[in-house]
């Protein structure tokens, strides 16, 4: 099955076709570093990493770039409410960030530039709009851009000009109406930014959040690439004005394909501090539950439909997991010296898990192939009707699975040191000795190591504790 995308631009599905065959280019709107980011965003970055990772899988090279904002009203309202400067908060929650991928196994982006290091290349961009007549300077420093020169502003979140003519300018990073209005791509200096304030043509001022996407995406990726995505939330006004400043700029198209993920619920409402269910990682892995657990509750759900995390889902999805990974052990027991080799084969299992993949991501449908699957095959192992070979394609086709989900024990990640290896080694050969004592020592070695050894018909099974 080709692979079909929906496409917000379109409002349809769309065969995928990226612009250089084989070679993905993908950007994702990344977090603003003013705190930690919730488990709301982290259902969008996690889509994102399931979308690159089968991408990956289906053959493509994917070039992933996610930005960092390190400068916008956010930030700089945060630093002086913290009364530290803006480069050690950001610094701060930039690292919290990555820890959070980390602990969540989403794979890192090939880039994360940060605006605050790109400033001289939007004053450029800005510039080339003032000239070509799609951006205005005002008195107080600032640059807005004129939606009413841009023919084709609204067509992402389908906005009818005609029917919402504004005058008006917005001057906030962050606004929810949907009456289009000229925005700022420079703000100038107002008191209440401190310390934070570059020299341009127009005077000391900042970047509006908005051309900091535009310049950064274009930058690293082209002027016209593949893939954009963020959460529903970012449509308008960031993603449209995302367009309308790339494509006045280039004078040409930005970005081909628009993927967003719908909201996360919490316990079927909207997630916010007033109602007390609002989230971070830390509030979700101090009640003792594993990454593995939230990252399948997080992605058992279409990305464009509205996903519900509760509690009693949470502990469900730990269920879930434990037997996930209770059947790679089983198998891994008749097969102990099973490694997954670096190019999997495509069993008809596999197949149809991607091929739920090719039709918009659907991961419901592709989980529902690979419960059954599991299903199935413990009820052959249950009666051992499985030959070596056969567990082998078994275990082939867990870890295809893995490759996208990657909620399998953190031991299918890490190799054993050499170290511990030579030690199981010589306590194998102290049990074919009889040698119990010996047997016995090297255990305890071996666990002081860090790692747990198992013995079984078909030889030691080697586990981190």
């Amino acid at each position: 099955m080709a692979i079909r995308f929906y496409n917000t631009l379109t409002r349809k599905k769309e065969p995928f076709h990226p612009l250089e065959e084989g070679k993905v280019r993908l950007y994702t709107c990344g977090p603003t570093v003013y705190n930690q980011a919730h488990i709301g965003n982290f259902r969008t970055f996690l889509f994102e990493d399931v979308l690159k990772r089968f991408l990956t899988v289906r053959g493509h090279q994917v070039l992933h770039v996610m930005n960092i904002t390190d400068v916008d009203d956010k930030t700089i309202r945060r630093s002086r409410e913290e009364q530290v400067s803006l480069t050690e908060l950001t610094t701060r929650y930039t690292n919290r960030f990555f820890a959070d991928l980390k602990r969540l196994r989403i794979r890192p982006a090939d880039r994360y530039p940060r605006a605050t290091e790109h400033i001289g290349d939007m004053i450029a961009t800005i510039q080339k709009l003032v000239e070509r007549g799609y951006a205005y300077p005002t008195d107080d420093g600032s640059v807005y851009f004129s939606i009413q020169a841009f023919p084709g502003y609204g067509k992402l979140a389908r906005l009818n000009l005609d029917q919402m003519q504004s005058t008006e300018r917005i001057q906030s990073d962050d606004y929810t109406k949907d009456a289009p209005m000229d925005f700022a791509l420079w703000k100038g200096w107002k008191p209440e930014d401190g310390a934070v304030a570059w020299d341009s043509p127009w005077g000391k001022g900042r970047p509006g959040w908005h051309i900091e996407c535009s310049v950064m995406s274009t930058k690293y990726l082209g002027e016209e690439f593949d893939i954009h995505c963020g959460g529903v939330d970012n449509i308008f006004p960031h993603h449209e004005n995302e367009i309308a400043q790339a494509e006045c700029a280039s004078g040409q198209g930005f970005a081909r394909y628009w993927l967003h993920s719908e909201h996360l619920l919490i316990e079927g409402g909207k997630m916010s501090k007033s109602r007390g269910n609002f989230y971070r990682l830390d509030d979700v892995l101090k009640e003792g539950y594993p990454p593995e657990a939230i990252r399948y509750v997080l992605l058992n759900g279409h990305y464009r439909s509205k996903l519900n995390f509760s509690w009693d889902r949470l502990r469900e999805a730990t269920q879930v997991v434990k037997r996930v990974a209770g059947f790679y052990r089983r198998l891994m027991e008749i097969d102990p010296a099973y490694r997954p080799p670096e190019q999997l084969p495509l069993t008809p299992v596999g197949e149809a898990f991607l091929d739920a993949l090719d039709d918009d991501l659907d991961v419901p449908e592709a989980l529902a192939v690979f419960f059954d699957w599991m299903r199935k095959t413990n009820q052959e192992l249950d009666h051992s009707q499985l030959s070596a070979e056969e567990v082998r394609r078994r275990l082939d086709t867990l870890f295809l699975v893995n490759e996208i989900m990657d909620w399998l024990p953190s031991e299918t990640r890490t190799a054993i040191p050499v170290d511990v290896q030579e030690l199981v080694e010589q306590r194998q050969q102290a049990r074919t000795e009889t040698d119990w004592a010996k047997a016995d020592t090297l255990r305890e070695r071996i666990r002081a190591l860090g790692w747990e050894v198992k013995d079984t018909p078909k030889g030691p099974v080697v586990t981190p504790r």
